[in-house]
């Protein structure tokens, strides 16, 4: 059975683009099983084929146009106020191409989740696909973890191989690493509005109560 809504953690997602990260999360949110419920989708752009997707799922949108703020706090300070209002349980980064303030992390600490295209600690920041072909990897992916202050650097949950085929372009890849994100961002949002997921202190991951003892890796495709 379903949970009761008063019960149900309420999710806020933040997107820039085109949201096929969420696209996912709305299409697995609409399984009878899911436990939570996206009560919000906003973004820095207000032309974002994401507030399209959401509007489309009926879910409430919202922007902030970060062209509009003189400062990144400023912004930052706008975000989170709109954010607030919402009361968000979850905050999940889907596609959000902002440089957050260490203020704007530490208010949404523990409960904010990012997906990353790269197997983390390696490839932080952008060109990841590019970066992991020109150092002749035989196996990219993509990472699922709390953020944190340190950009990229937050403790990773889980990961998706995928491998590096000798024909592939940053373009190739890319597409073959969105769609194990498109998998793995669901199973680690439903994780932890399940209760199971932990963010303890800084670098510590608790999973039912009990320390993470390595990180789940998806094999590679």
């Amino acid at each position: 059975m379903q949970a009761d809504p008063v019960d149900t953690p309420r999710i806020l997602v933040l997107a820039s683009g085109s949201g096929t990260n969420l696209q996912a999360l709305i299409d697995a949110s609409r399984e009878w099983d899911f436990p939570g419920e996206i009560v919000a989708v906003g973004s820095n752009r207000p032309q974002a084929f994401a507030l399209e997707r959401a509007a489309q799922a009926g879910i409430e949108t919202f922007t902030v146009d970060h062209t509009r703020f003189e400062s990144r706090e400023a912004f930052d300070a706008e975000l989170r106020l709109e954010m607030e209002r919402r009361q968000p349980d979850l905050v999940v980064l889907a596609g959000f191409m902002r440089i957050l303030t260490p203020e704007f992390v530490r208010a949404f600490q523990g409960r904010m989740l990012n997906v990353h295209p790269s197997l983390l600690p390696k490839y932080r920041g952008l060109n990841t696909h590019q970066r992991a072909i020109d150092a002749g990897d035989l196996v990219h992916g993509v990472s699922v973890h709390f953020v944190t202050e340190d950009l990229d650097g937050g403790p990773v949950i889980a990961r998706a191989e995928v491998a590096v085929q000798p024909e592939d372009s940053a373009e190739t890849l890319a597409e073959r690493v969105q769609q194990q994100e498109h998998t793995l961002y669901p199973i680690v949002v439903r994780w932890f509005c399940e209760g199971r997921l932990q963010l303890a202190g800084n670098d510590r991951i608790l999973f039912d109560g009990e320390p993470m003892p390595a990180v789940m890796t998806l094999p590679a495709s």
